[in-house]
């Protein structure tokens, strides 16, 4: 079962402290920058309780995040839905077409897996991409912001945008906490480690992963109806399959399977992102670089070796305090 420990809190409260500093005092590039990480965060949560939880390694996360886009645009731009309603069902939509993904997919394992999934978001992609309901290539321009005038908050300004991004991301965050702490994260936590004594057992593996996947796939799509209204325009590259690769290697770069990691990650791909862009245009190339070094030192990524260095302290620490108390004893023997 998921747990925090002295660590994980510590690295949640300066990740949310430095959020929070950032979203009141940044200026408006800074509050871009930070709301575009904010978004990739709640992506990759999503895509780290399937995968790094779940061993179901996605490649269908950005077009998750692309149909909850689409759907909360169509239904908001063009259906006369309010903001809120179009919202919500935004999310059943998403959460249904991923618990559907999960359901075929459940009983493929590894790189069948990755391809499957791979395969559904081409064809979203794809489908979007020639559908003229969805402006084709030149996408959907005109997407409103949720109205909070009633309790006194304009999202159409960029700082309260952010902040709310912000609430988003800690609910989603404890969202994913509470699944995971549940009895369909214990039972994915079993069909993880031994996929075939838990169907011994009587448990239907393949819900459990499709129930999974759906949830994770809503988590998704709330990132894709975020980053609608964060722009206010979509095109069909947000379905691309180079979305889902960015989001695997943000989750892989910060920690797999740790929830905490991938918000390190977040915020460590859009700053090395933003910062090498302005030096080169192939920052992608150093970017690789930094993703292969921490894939070699098989440490489970940027949050891993956080975790290990502060393990291997702990340790020794402790046989430092036995030795110490074995002295005493032998001291005090003689």
């Amino acid at each position: 079962m998921f747990r925090h420990n002295a660590l994980r809190c510590t690295v949640l409260l300066l990740l949310a402290a430095a959020a929070l500093f950032q979203a009141l005092t940044a200026g408006y590039f800074g509050l871009e920058i930070l709301t575009e990480i904010l978004i990739l965060a709640i992506l990759v949560l999503a895509l780290d309780i399937a995968a790094g939880f779940g061993g179901m390694v996605s490649l269908c996360h950005g077009a998750l995040m692309g149909v909850g886009a689409y759907a909360y645009a169509i239904l908001s731009a063009k259906a006369g839905l309010s903001p809120p309603v179009a919202m919500a069902a935004a999310l059943a939509l998403t959460g249904g077409c991923a618990w559907v993904i999960g359901a075929i997919c459940a009983r493929s394992h590894g790189i069948y897996f990755i391809m499957a999934t791979l395969a559904f978001g081409q064809m979203a992609y794809s489908y979007v991409f020639e559908a003229p309901v969805f402006g084709g290539d030149d996408g959907l321009g005109g997407i409103a912001r949720l109205d909070l005038s009633l309790i006194g908050v304009d999202l159409n300004d960029s700082r309260s945008f952010a902040l709310f991004c912000l609430a988003v991301l800690g609910a989603v965050y404890g969202a994913s906490v509470l699944i995971l702490r549940s009895g369909l994260g214990r039972s994915l936590a079993g069909v993880m480690h031994n996929e075939q004594r838990m169907r011994a057992l009587g448990l239907t593996v393949w819900r459990v992963k499709a129930d999974v996947f759906g949830l994770s796939g809503m988590i998704a799509g709330l990132a894709g109806v975020l980053a609608a209204q964060h722009v206010m325009y979509i095109s069909p590259g947000l379905l691309s399959w180079t979305v889902s690769g960015e989001a695997l290697v943000v989750v892989i770069l910060g920690g797999l399977g740790t929830l905490v990691g991938p918000l390190v990650g977040a915020a460590a791909f859009v700053l090395l992102k933003h910062e090498l862009s302005a030096l080169t245009p192939h920052w992608h190339l150093v970017v690789g670089v930094i993703l292969i070094a921490v894939v070699m030192s098989r440490a489970n990524g940027i949050f891993g070796w956080i975790e290990a260095c502060w393990g291997g302290r702990a340790e020794r620490r402790a046989a430092k305090a036995v030795r110490k108390q074995k002295t005493k004893e032998v001291l005090s023997d003689a």
